[in-house]
């Protein structure tokens, strides 16, 4: 006899009651009837029967049919798998997957490929960049993402884009070469429509914090080194 599943909600709220259920409606139906302020992107079965997984924008959202329930929250099972980050993160690599990869800074020409979201101000992107600079069987695709707490990174990204050699100018910044700022700030309009561009895909993609890799397709959340390594094999 086989134990049945075990699904645990951990802080999850509850947003919305509707008056009444709606009847003989598909639930994509009465989830737009009942919360028409809802973005819906996708809507599909979860791993809880009787409960649908909403994809709106960047986040994951939970609705129950009939009751008419919104729940906002994570699931973990029994042995501790948090299914709402792996699902989150099944969807991010699949739009970075999408993302316009003649607008990142390429690095490199190697057979692995990896897709960077980075900050130069963040001390784990430059951990993570040390270790992947490091390797020569390499295809970098790099994208920046400043985040508001790092007052120079900005600058820096600029700095990087108006370079003549830009690979060169992210090394420089990723070191911490940069960090005294005795450097001439960027004020040209493709450095800065660059930049904007940037976010817009991290923003997209629904990542808000760095570092953050594809990897061979795979995602890795993080300066998770052992990870990489793991995906990558041994440096060559």
């Amino acid at each position: 006899m086989h134990a049945r599943p075990l699904f645990v909600a951990t802080a999850m709220s509850l947003i919305v009651l509707a008056s009444a259920p709606l009847i003989a409606a598909t639930p994509e139906e009465s989830l737009r009837k009942s919360f028409p302020q809802i973005q819906v992107d996708s809507l599909q079965p979860s791993a809880v029967p009787g409960l649908y997984e909403i994809v709106s924008g960047g986040q994951i959202l939970y609705y129950v049919p009939g009751p008419e329930y919104i729940i906002a929250g994570a699931i973990h099972t029994r042995d501790g798998k948090n299914l709402t980050q792996e699902r989150a993160m099944e969807i991010m690599a699949k739009k970075l997957k999408e993302i316009p990869l003649a607008q990142a800074l390429k690095i490199g020409d190697g057979p692995h490929r990896v897709i960077e979201i980075t900050d130069p101000d963040c001390p784990y992107c430059r951990r993570a960049s040390a270790y992947l600079s490091a390797r020569k069987d390499l295809t970098r695709y790099v994208f920046f993402l400043p985040l508001p707490m790092h007052k120079d990174a900005e600058a820096k990204v600029r700095y990087i884009f108006c370079a003549p050699e830009r690979g060169a100018a992210y090394e420089e910044a990723m070191s911490g070469k940069l960090d005294d700022m005795k450097f001439k700030p960027c004020t040209d309009a493709g450095a800065e429509a660059l930049l904007k561009a940037h976010k817009e895909i991290a923003e997209r993609a629904g990542i808000n914090s760095t570092p953050f890799f594809l990897i061979d397709g795979q995602v890795v959340n993080g300066a998770d080194i052992p990870l990489m390594e793991k995906i990558l094999g041994s440096k060559k």
